[in-house]
Formats: C-alpha cells, sequence, structure tokens
C-alpha cells in the first residue's frame, strides 16, 4: 500500500536494511470477520460447495465501539518530546498532540461512514474469506470495468474520490466514451473484508480472488489499477492475465533492474553512467532502505509483536500510520497540505474500529519478495498491456528508461507535477484524467 514498501531494516547497515527491506509478499488464508465491533456476516460452505452470495452491506459501528475509542484517546500517555527539530526521529510530539485531541473530541466518525455507505457495498465469499467491496456501475453504456486495490496504510477511503470522476466522466471534464464500471475491494485483512486465520492470502492468491470477483459480478473483460500493495496485485494480475483481463495500471512501480538493485542492497554508490533520472530513483531508494524502512522491517519480522500496541493503543496506530502520510503525500512532511485531519482520521479509525492493524501487517510477513525490483515482481512476465503514471511525490519516480525495460508491454508512461503515494486520495481529478487516458486504447 505500502509499504509495502517492503521490507526492511534491522540492523545499522544499510545493507542489512536492503536485504531485509527485499521481504515482503505471499499468502494467507482464511476468517470471516472484520472484528468484533464491526462483524462481517459470515456464509459457510454448504456440501463443499462456497456460498457465491453477493450480499448488501452497510458499515455500522457500534456507538460502544465509538465511546471506548474516546476513552482510550483521552486516557493517551504521550512521550517526551523528539531532540531534534525535524521529523529524523518520527512523528513530532506538539502537532502530533493536536491531532489526537481533535480525534478525541471533535472528530465525527459517523461522517466517515456516511462517505462509505453513500456507495454501493457488498460482501461476498471468496476462497474461504468474506470480502468486502464497493460497486458503482457506470449510467454511461459501454462502461470499462475496473478493479482497483488499495495498499498499507491505506483503505478503500483512498478511492472514494476517483468513483464519481470516473463513473461520471462528463461531470468532471471527460466524455461518455471514457466511463468505468469501479469496484474496490478491501483487502483480506483489511477494512470490512475478512481476517486470516492462516497463511496463503498473499498478491498471488489476491489476483485470483480478484478475478472471481470481477467474473461474480457479471463482467467477461475488465482491467485492473493500483498502487502501493495494489500495485503489487495489479502486477500479478498481469503475470497471470486470466481470461478477460485487457491491461493494467499501476502507480508504484517495479522498475528497478537487477544490477542497481545489488548495488542498492550492498549499500554502494550509485552505478557510474545513470541518468540525472536514474540518479534520482537510485537516491530516494537510497533513503527509503537507510533510513524509512524500519516500519517493514517490524511488519515483515514481527507483525504479531507490533500487533500488541496497535491493537492497544489508538494514539499508537494513529502515530504509525500518520508518519507515512507525512512520508509518502506530496507535501514536504506537512501531510494536512494534501489531506484533511479527517480524511486521514477516516483511514486511521478504520484500522482501529475494525482492529485490523495486526492483519494487516501480517502480509508484509507474508511477502518474500522486494516490491520495486524487476526480477522480485518477474515484471518481463507480465502478459497484458501495462500503464504507469508517475508521480512526484511517490516513494521514487520510476525513470522511463527502467519502466521500458522492466515492463516489454508498457502501453503508456506519464510524468505528472502533483501527488503523492496516495495519489488517488490527493489528487482524484488528475489520477482520473491518467486512467482515462491510460486505458482509452483498450477499450
Amino acid at each position: 500500500m505500502n509499504a509495502k514498501h517492503h521490507l526492511l531494516a534491522l540492523t545499522a547497515t544499510a545493507a542489512a536494511v536492503a536485504s531485509v527491506v527485499s521481504l515482503a509478499l505471499f499468502p494467507i488464508a482464511s476468517n470471516a470477520q472484520a472484528s468484533s465491533s464491526a462483524p462481517v456476516a459470515v456464509s459457510a460452505p454448504r456440501d463443499g460447495v462456497e456460498d457465491a452470495a453477493i450480499r448488501p452491506f452497510k458499515a455500522a459501528i457500534p456507538e460502544a465501539a465509538l465511546a471506548d475509542l474516546r476513552q482510550r484517546i483521552a486516557a493517551t500517555r504521550f512521550p517526551d518530546r523528539e531532540t531534534v527539530d525535524d521529523r529524523s526521529q518520527g512523528v513530532q510530539l506538539a502537532g502530533f498532540q493536536d491531532l489526537v485531541r481533535y480525534w478525541g473530541s471533535g472528530y465525527d466518525w459517523r461522517k466517515a461512514e456516511a462517505k462509505l455507505n453513500a456507495y454501493p457495498q457488498f460482501v461476498t465469499r471468496i476462497d474461504g474469506l468474506d470480502i468486502h467491496f464497493i460497486h458503482v456501475r457506470s449510467k454511461h453504456p459501454g462502461a470499462l470495468p475496473m478493479i482497483v486495490t488499495h495498499g498499507w496504510p491505506g483503505s478503500v477511503f483512498e478511492q472514494l474520490k476517483i468513483i464519481d470522476p470516473l463513473t461520471d466522466p462528463t461531470a468532471f471534464g471527460g466524455q461518455a466514451a471514457d466511463a468505468f464500471d469501479i469496484v474496490i475491494p478491501s483487502m483480506p485483512g483489511y477494512g470490512f473484508s475478512g481476517k486470516p486465520t492462516g497463511t496463503g492470502w498473499g498478491p498471488e492468491r489476491m489476483a485470483r480472488a480478484w478475478d472471481v470477483l470481477m467474473k461474480r459480478l457479471g463482467y467477461t473483460q475488465y482491467v485492473a489499477q493500483g498502487g502501493d500493495w495494489g500495485s503489487v496485485v495489479a502486477q500479478v494480475q498481469g503475470r497471470l492475465a486470466p481470461q478477460g483481463l485487457l491491461g493494467i495500471h499501476v502507480n508504484m512501480p517495479a522498475t528497478v533492474p537487477a544490477d542497481i538493485a545489488a548495488s542498492l542492497k550492498s549499500g554502494k554508490p550509485a552505478p557510474a553512467g545513470l541518468s540525472a533520472k536514474e540518479k534520482a530513483a537510485y537516491a530516494s531508494m537510497n533513503r527509503l532502505y537507510t533510513r524509512g524502512g524500519g516500519y517493514a522491517g517490524m511488519m515483515v519480522t514481527r507483525p504479531q509483536t507490533l500487533g500488541y500496541s496497535l491493537s492497544d493503543s489508538p494514539s499508537g496506530q494513529a502515530a504509525w500510520i500518520y508518519d507515512k502520510f507525512a512520508d509518502w503525500t506530496f507535501s514536504g512532511g506537512v501531510p494536512e497540505r494534501s489531506l484533511s485531519r479527517d480524511e486521514m482520521l477516516d483511514d486511521i479509525s478504520l484500522y482501529w474500529l475494525t482492529n485490523t492493524g495486526t492483519s494487516g501487517s501480517q502480509l508484509y510477513w507474508e511477502n518474500n519478495n522486494n516490491n520495486f525490483n524487476v526480477v522480485e515482481q518477474r515484471t518481463r512476465e507480465i502478459k497484458v498491456p501495462v500503464a504507469v503514471t508517475v508521480f512526484p511525490g511517490e516513494i521514487y519516480q520510476a525513470p522511463k528508461s527502467w519502466a521500458q525495460k522492466a515492463y516489454p508491454k508498457l502501453s503508456y508512461f506519464n510524468e505528472v507535477s502533483k501527488g503523492g503515494h496516495f495519489a488517488a486520495w490527493e489528487e482524484p481529478q488528475l489520477f482520473a484524467e491518467e486512467l482515462r487516458a491510460a486505458f482509452r486504447p483498450l477499450r
């Protein structure tokens, strides 16, 4: 989401960090409740046949869970102030205290629920697990079906603002011929989807499940989009190339060549002969591996240990996520420039109220690949057209020279001037325009 970014860190050397950072991806398995406070109905298989019913869903967190959240926030014991005047030690105390106090006294989760419930939501059981998803059909005939996958620390809240521009393009500067039907699932262990109770739910299993979902909805052809973990899933979809998948779009592409990946892992300086954009990409990846990947190191190696804190302290959960909003939005480290306080708290609250901090982290433990590298992501095996949009606030800005080598079927590449890792959330109109352009040749 993620993110997965994967990977990371546990020793003091950049080389060790880069090798841990390379971990993050594969399997999980099944459970059917989103949380004790936000139950999702479970449908048990009958006679060995999985129930393929699609059940309507509305978000409705019990008031007792919200009262408990406010009580816990009020009882927060904050740490002492950081010993530096910048973000180099993490989330800074003064501003974060303001956010947490607002969360406890001014924020209204019911408005977040209303945002979700404004769109049709459903739950269906796939491969033993209940999957929550938003599904909006365009009023325009011939709309192109698209499944969009979020990442960590995101959720379906990331994509809400692109639904209207994509399903009703004529109201947002587009043409009826650019319309999409949109399907936005919550990944297993995230939001209102079920939580795996065993191993096995990695990107490949998700990619197969998404194909089941799209065909269960009656689509015989569709495209896929993803950022963060969603990019990983979309690339696996492209590699598996199920019948009917026309193409994919990613905004966190895996383009790092094998020789560059080896240099990064060893902690060496950038190789000679790189272009200016390639040097910039190398520097960004090196910063992630040496200064920005500790979060992934913990989730890759000890998600359960981390989970005790994430499940018990809402302020701890908030800081864990807010740190990435600061790192990965196109905001110069001040995420409020890109996202409102309420938008960030919508996402943070969803993790808290569904108690998915641990299950979301376990996806990293399942991962054993570096999500930025060509070899680990097997990008050259992708069998469908690949579209890439590079946003200036992404973890790294993939050079076109790397993308062309990474994706033999690269069909679209564009660098835009604003937006970050959470591009659909930060710049929904621009994001929608990119998807229209990227997929127009596939209609």
